[in-house]
């Protein structure tokens, strides 16, 4: 069993750190709003740390799930960083979702310091890390990977290693692009039969089980059409992921038209009012 400290015990963290105490992991855990970490330790055990950097020594793993970043450069970098007190040969696993160019940034930082690193971005939402059923994007070299795929499986369903340094974050960004676009058209779809007077139930009765159906058109249908958005992953989240991804492209050559057409629509959401309702809640912007 290893000891972990484990930084950001939110809506993602808290119950990935839980699934590793109950594995039989040490944890000591850290949240820049004391008073969550100390919650989280009344359930689980363990112990709270001061800072990311008190937290990660001695440490034979560090795994930060927290922000942005700017967030991740202070956690690891910054004056109170976890990577001045890890040991030589200690894992650092990252499942926020930044850009790239952190994570790339991060493992050189990493490599001049004898740490391993990995990218691992999630997806599955809240659901997936109460259940433990999280999809990893990995990115890193081999034996990071490697070193880190015991510790996930206490949280994942499975477990992907796309390639070197930053290739995990690049996946999280396909990720996203392909949920927005269905979102989208199924926000579209709604209003349309709304429209046309359809009864929604018997609407999506017929067409789930056919080429149109996504775990959106299952999990969100009947929600949007009673206007109920509290389900999760928030507007002001994916429209981060979104605005990354078309950085991202914008240095490869990719082109996101589609993408970038919906991330100005989670915009007018925002200003609707929405930022911490789910990204369903993209429907509220075509009338009924």
């Amino acid at each position: 069993m290893a000891i972990i400290a484990f930084i950001g015990t939110g809506v993602m963290g808290g119950p990935i750190a839980g699934h590793l105490a109950k594995a039989g992991h040490s944890l000591i855990v850290y949240n820049r709003t004391r008073e969550k970490a100390e919650r989280w330790a009344a359930t689980y055990g363990g112990t709270v740390a001061d800072s990311p950097q008190s937290a990660a020594t001695n440490a034979d793993v560090v795994i930060s799930c927290a922000g942005n970043d700017d967030d991740l450069a202070s956690i690891t970098l910054g004056r109170d960083g976890a990577f001045r007190a890890m040991k030589k040969g200690a894992l650092y696993i990252d499942h926020a979702t930044v850009s790239a160019r952190i994570a790339r940034q991060l493992s050189v930082e990493a490599d001049s310091l004898g740490l391993l690193f990995v990218d691992a971005p999630v997806t599955g939402g809240e659901a997936g890390a109460v259940n433990g059923t999280l999809s990893i994007m990995c990115g890193g070299k081999p034996k990071a990977v490697e070193a880190a795929r015991p510790i996930m499986e206490a949280y994942s369903s499975r477990i992907t290693h796309i390639g070197g340094p930053g290739a995990g974050q690049t996946a999280k960004m396909v990720n996203q692009i392909a949920i927005a676009g269905v979102i989208q058209s199924l926000a579209e779809a709604l209003r349309f039969a709304q429209a046309a007077d359809l009864d929604t139930d018997k609407v999506f009765e017929a067409i789930s089980g056919g080429a149109a159906s996504s775990w959106q058109m299952t999990n969100r249908w009947a929600t949007m059409a009673r206007d109920e958005f509290d389900f999760g992953f928030a507007v002001d989240w994916m429209r981060k992921d979104l605005s990354l991804a078309i950085d991202e492209a914008r240095a490869n050559g990719a082109t996101l038209p589609l993408a970038a057409m919906v991330e100005q629509y989670y915009a007018d959401v925002q200003k609707m009012g929405g930022s911490r309702q789910d990204t369903s809640a993209l429907v509220r912007r075509i009338p009924k």
